[in-house]
């Protein structure tokens, strides 16, 4: 991961939004789910809907970020992680560079407000 990118972050601001009001936005088509935790964490499900892009590469090389962005670049993303932290990161970098981007909390408090939890595509 690119520390600078992180330390940048922790001085931009970014929303963030219970899990009830981004379930609304994600059935209404306003946003777009987004997992960032690593690919190896995927393994155990993933939010329905969800698009899997790792914090990793988007403080790196983004190889799947960049093109990800730039197809999506007017929709809202709600970032969501295994406990808020990454999310959290990923949300305010994006939010930094002009995107609509929110922390959408963890997994976990995805899946304990009944979001479908799917194993992810391959």
């Amino acid at each position: 991961m690119n520390p600078l990118k992180i330390l940048q972050s922790m001085f931009a601001s970014a929303p963030r939004f219970s899990v009830a009001d981004c379930h609304e936005r994600v059935r209404s088509g306003a946003a777009l789910p987004i997992d960032g935790r690593e690919p190896g964490k995927w393994i155990g499900g993933v939010a329905e809907r969800a698009v899997r892009r790792s914090l990793r590469d988007l403080t790196g090389a983004r190889v799947a970020w960049q093109p990800f962005l730039a197809a999506n670049a007017d929709r809202e993303l709600l970032l969501y992680c295994g406990a808020g932290v990454r999310s959290a990161i990923a949300a305010r970098i994006l939010a930094r560079e002009g995107f609509r981007a929110a922390n959408a909390r963890s997994l976990a408090e995805w899946s304990a407000a009944s979001w479908p939890i799917v194993a992810p595509e391959t």
